[in-house]
């Protein structure tokens, strides 16, 4: 078997595809590419023995930039090997995904990472620029098992706390460690949307120092959203401590007050998230309402 003349007229092929089906040549552009990324292995001998082989790729990357285009370099072509390497089964292909999608998968080690991110993009249509920032905020390392367990099977994601990140990471333009409160938000309100993303899926800004009367004294809210997801209204709280008991008694008030005030009937109970500099398990362990969650925070320079 010709392996490199096999190769040549399949990239030949999938460029006057490209040029007539514009509307299907991503998809046709994958298929190919796994193809030609199979073909090369098997050219060199077969995966065990693919490394001995990087003197034929060469040669063939050569031969293919004066007889298909100047496109497929060595560098593509280790490319297109990997991409066969690491999704040999078919079944985890998605052709939903553009082959820059697949280029910036290939730079993860974990399989296991490299799915939670493909369903991910597959899921929420993610452009190339917002699946390479969750990579580099390390999202994968950051979620539980339970929601890492459900992505990967491509469940549906039944709890709110299946979106909220450990640690959240909160944006920073100077070097400050030692952070007020105040500082804290104001460093949230200034960067909201990454905030609102690193809380997870349908969060809605409602508002800051939300004011509200029990009794005859006045409390204040640090931020209050909504989650069109979830239907319901999300309180929260910032701390720069560990979390104590009485963080649990302070957001459990707030939470009472929207339920009995604000929210309606068609709605959900509300949420409450504690975002603390240092979790207490043992604090939430006794916690009687399930619906407070607690996450820390890290503060990221950029």
């Amino acid at each position: 078997m010709n392996y490199y003349n096999e190769i040549k007229q399949e990239l030949i092929n999938n460029k006057i595809y490209n040029k007539i089906k514009d509307y299907s040549k991503n998809k046709n552009s994958i298929e190919t590419y796994y193809k030609v990324g199979k073909l090369i292995i098997e050219a060199q001998g077969g995966e065990t023995r693919a490394k001995y082989g990087n003197d034929l790729i060469k040669i063939y990357a050569e031969k293919l930039k004066i007889d298909v285009g100047k496109e497929y370099n060595e560098r593509t072509l280790r490319r297109i090997r990997q991409f066969y390497i690491t999704f040999k089964n078919w079944s985890t292909v998605s052709t939903k995904l553009t082959w820059s999608h697949y280029c910036e998968l290939l730079t993860i080690k974990d399989m296991q990472s490299i799915l939670y991110y493909k369903n991910k993009v597959e899921k929420e249509s993610l452009s190339i620029r917002e699946l390479r920032n969750i990579i580099k905020s390390k999202e994968y390392e950051r979620i539980s098992e339970d929601t890492k367990e459900k992505i990967l099977k491509k469940d549906n994601i039944s709890e709110i706390s299946d979106f909220i990140k450990h640690p959240i990471i909160i944006h920073a333009t100077d070097n400050s460690k030692d952070l007020s409160e105040k500082i804290l938000k104001q460093l949230i309100l200034e960067d909201l949307d990454n905030f609102l993303k690193e809380l997870g899926n349908g969060f809605l800004y409602a508002g800051n120092e939300y004011k509200i009367k029990i009794g005859d004294r006045y409390y204040y809210i640090d931020i209050l959203l909504y989650n069109i997801e979830f239907r319901c209204y999300v309180v929260v709280e910032l701390k720069i401590t560990e979390l104590k008991a009485e963080h649990i008694g302070q957001i459990q008030k707030y939470i009472n007050y929207i339920d009995k005030h604000i929210k309606k009937a068609t709605e959900e109970d509300t949420i409450g998230i504690i975002i603390c500099k240092k979790e207490n398990k043992f604090i939430l362990e006794y916690c009687s309402n399930p619906r407070i969650f607690e996450t820390t925070y890290k503060v990221k320079n950029i």
